[in-house]
């Protein structure tokens, strides 16, 4: 319960209307959820305004509506909040009515195109292993020690986002890890939170269907690191050119990761296997579950997290030998057959470049690569072709097919993909438009000691087509094509 006169200390209000301090006893943003003691934000949104449904909140008995643009009918009985922005508003107001939680927790948010939820996974792993309570909050799933609470955005909205905050607070946590999207950085998701560091993997081309250009997706990012307080680190990937950039006008403590230029926390790559990876670290040589280069950079990233919150180096570098990766990140199983099946959650240019190279780096000259590989849809279409290049070029076959296709034509998104594949390369490549058909395609155009890499989907259990979401695991669908092949 709070007061509204209360949570209104953290905001400046361009307008006050109605009764001046009711008594609130949750916050929304769904007008569906509204009725007497709740408050209610119309958030303008890229489908539906929030402003539009002011009426059906006032109708159910909303005790406050927290809006930019006061409607022609401002009933007296229910307060009415005008601010400039609702959805920053939202974050200040949902922090303080949660007893501003993240003061209480040592906060570290991970951001980047690729790398974030591996890197959140392993912080909650390892903190858990050095004996602390932690939060996760990330794609995969959300967890609060070891319980686990599903997961249905990479960052949740600003009200479920405190109250997880706030969970994690009255469980006894002392730390929380997070993943932060552009789109939360954007849409104020994570105002209010108040971070103890912030971590930048890298950038490539992604979500320019919802920021437009990539100098405005760079910009999203970079929000992060202007926002950060004084006493909070910001660490970075200085191999990356955007590195440097996101630490332009931060006022964070500024440090850096690599392992091709100097930094604070610096590696050198001794031996990638598909058994795991040895890295010189420390000046000592360490050697990790993980597999690929850009998992040696997850670690750093990870490493140099947990020495600037404060933990021993080689206590953590003893645990951190331990530990495995997300689920859907470079998740690999060997059939009986000797193929070695791997699952990736790549589902942007880079992340599939990267997965790729880094079989090719592994592999034997014997082992053909074959590479199932689709897009998804109401999404990126830019990267469609340069996808399907990428997979043709790095994969001895290729196998293009669905991913989610959501509401658009599946075969429409492979025609796509298609038109980036070089003519040089066609013989290789397949289309299945069948995501179950195109994995059991790959296991029986395959040999023993073949790779096969299914990329794109990675941890999730489902597929959407036509809005319909209906349960598909690609490592499920993997084995039961394995299975089929030892009959």
């Amino acid at each position: 319960m709070a007061q509204l006169e209360n949570l209104l200390q953290v905001l400046q209000p361009t307008q006050l209307l109605g009764p001046a301090n009711p008594e609130l006893s949750a916050l929304t943003m769904d007008s569906r959820q509204a009725a007497p003691g709740v408050a209610f934000f119309a958030i303008p949104g890229t489908l539906r305004d929030g402003h539009d449904f002011i009426p059906m909140a006032v109708e159910q008995g909303v005790s406050a509506v927290f809006c930019e643009k006061l409607p022609q009918n401002t009933p007296d009985h229910v307060a009415f909040v005008q601010v400039q922005d609702v959805a920053e508003a939202m974050g200040l107001v949902a922090a303080e009515f949660y007893g501003n939680p993240t003061k209480k927790l040592k906060l570290v948010g991970v951001t980047g195109t690729n790398g974030k939820t591996t890197c959140v996974t392993l912080l909650h792993k390892l903190f858990r292993e050095l004996g602390y309570n932690t939060g996760l909050i990330s794609t995969v799933q959300n967890q609060i020690n070891e319980t686990v609470i599903p997961a249905t955005h990479t960052t949740p909205d600003a009200i479920t986002l405190q109250a997880l905050f706030a969970q994690m607070v009255k469980a006894g946590c002392t730390h929380a890890f997070m993943e932060v999207s552009s789109h939360a950085l954007v849409q104020h998701r994570v105002t209010g939170a108040k971070f103890s560091g912030a971590v930048f993997t890298n950038i490539t081309h992604d979500h320019l269907d919802y920021h437009g250009t990539f100098d405005e997706y760079i910009k999203a990012k970079k929000l992060f690191f202007d926002r950060l307080p004084k006493k909070a680190f910001a660490l970075v990937n200085s191999d990356d050119k955007r590195g440097m950039v996101m630490l332009q006008n931060t006022k964070g403590e500024k440090y850096t990761y690599a392992l091709r230029k100097e930094a604070d926390f610096k590696a050198r790559l001794v031996d990638n296997t598909i058994q795991g990876l040895q890295l010189e670290l420390e000046g000592q040589e360490v050697w990790f579950r993980l597999i690929g280069t850009f998992n040696a950079y997850n670690l750093l990233a990870v490493y140099g997290s947990a020495i600037l919150l404060g933990e021993d180096p080689q206590e953590v570098l003893a645990s951190l030998s331990s530990l495995t990766s997300a689920a859907g990140r470079f998740d690999y199983v060997v059939s009986e057959g000797q193929i070695t099946g791997i699952v990736d959650y790549a589902h942007t240019p880079d992340a599939l470049e990267n997965v790729l190279q880094t079989i090719q780096q592994i592999r034997r000259p014997d082992q053909k690569v074959i590479t199932v590989v689709g897009c998804g849809g109401n999404r990126d279409a830019a990267k469609r072709p340069v996808m399907a290049d990428l997979a043709a070029r790095l994969s001895d076959r290729v196998i293009m097919t669905s991913d989610n296709p959501r509401n658009e034509d599946p075969q429409e998104i492979l025609n796509q993909m298609q038109s980036g594949v070089k003519t040089t390369d066609l013989k290789k490549a397949l289309s299945v438009v069948d995501r179950r058909e195109a994995i059991k395609t790959a296991v029986l155009l395959a040999e023993p000691e073949d790779i096969i890499l299914v990329a794109g989907k990675g941890h999730e259990t489902y597929q959407e087509v036509k809005g319909v979401r209906s349960p598909f695991d690609d490592k499920q669908v993997l084995l039961e094509a394995f299975a089929l092949l030892q009959k």
